[in-house]
């Protein structure tokens, strides 16, 4: 029998939304974003969900999705995202409150994972075909390879402000690098553009593909991930209050060493989410149109 299990990045700050955007209901029965992640993965073949979370979340999560997935026979963890599970050598400066990011996320889930494994967002919709492909790449993979699911740029991006997107070069079907890219913007004539550096912008390419945080990995990644992250809190300042262990730069490393082949993935479905609050609005009304055209049945766990 096929085994993958399904890691949910939900300890994020949101501090763009402004709230807790893990639990902002979308849907006509007031759904989470995270709900139709896990629905779609089920049916694509999935039978283990692990939740990264704040202790905050933990226990509302657990009230949520406990009886449903245990209903399924599905297997479920909750695991906390919080200065704890940071090596002893690293001591957090006081005032820092972010959270260190999304390699940190998955390396927490460690403990809960012993099979091939697929990491998202918890504010992401990704799509029914997404799933299904990343599910049947699962099975094929080893300690040297992995795969994504890309999506266009111009497919992820708000009109409300900036956001941070991993923008891949891909070559023959692989990935060749991804650069987390921060403050990627859409101008009014249309055009996509960088603005870190340059308030006029760098020009991107709208349909150049991007990480949206969809990976799959073989749990061997695990040990690459703790080496990775004890690199870099060896490497933080002192006083260093905001930057983060991203998980695509590892992904980016390894690539780049010649001890990662990355697949990308390529799907139909349309990836939408919730950067800004004023995202919320269109996110309903694409959740809505899905139960309209039965994507998804009335209620999704009845």
């Amino acid at each position: 029998m096929s085994k993958a299990a399904l890691v949910i990045m939900a300890a994020g700050m949101g501090s763009r939304y402004g709230g807790v955007k893990q639990i902002a209901g979308v849907g006509p029965k007031g759904e989470i974003l995270m709900e139709y992640a896990i629905y779609d993965a089920l049916r694509a073949g999935f039978d283990k969900v692990v939740f990264i979370v704040t202790a905050a979340l933990k226990e509302g999560l657990e009230e949520k999705f406990g009886a449903a997935l245990a209903k399924k026979g599905v297997e479920t963890a909750y695991v906390i995202q919080d200065y704890s599970s940071l090596p002893s050598f690293h001591k957090v400066p006081e005032g820092r409150i972010k959270p260190y990011g999304t390699g940190h996320a998955v390396l927490c889930a460690r403990s809960a994972v012993e099979e091939p494994f697929a990491v998202i967002n918890a504010d992401d919709y990704y799509g029914v075909d997404a799933f299904r492909a990343i599910f049947g790449q699962l099975q094929k993979l080893d300690e040297k390879n992995a795969c994504m699911v890309g999506y266009k740029l111009k497919n992820t991006v708000s009109e409300h402000g900036t956001v941070t997107r991993g923008v891949c070069a891909v070559a023959e079907g692989a990935l060749q690098s991804v650069t987390e890219t921060f403050k990627i913007g859409v101008f009014p004539d249309g055009s996509i553009r960088d603005t870190a550096e340059d308030p006029a912008g760098r020009l991107l390419d709208p349909e150049a593909p991007v990480s949206m945080n969809f990976w799959g990995f073989h749990p061997s990644f695990f040990s690459a991930l703790d080496s990775y992250l004890n690199g870099f809190l060896r490497g933080l300042a002192p006083d260093d209050l905001k930057s983060e262990c991203l998980l695509p730069a590892l992904v980016d490393e390894r690539i780049k060493g010649g001890k990662l082949r990355v697949e990308v993935l390529h799907t139909d479905a349309r990836w939408f989410g919730m950067t800004y609050a004023e995202d919320r609005e269109l996110v309903r009304q694409e959740i809505q149109k899905l139960h309209d055209i039965g994507v998804y049945p009335p209620s999704l766990w009845e």
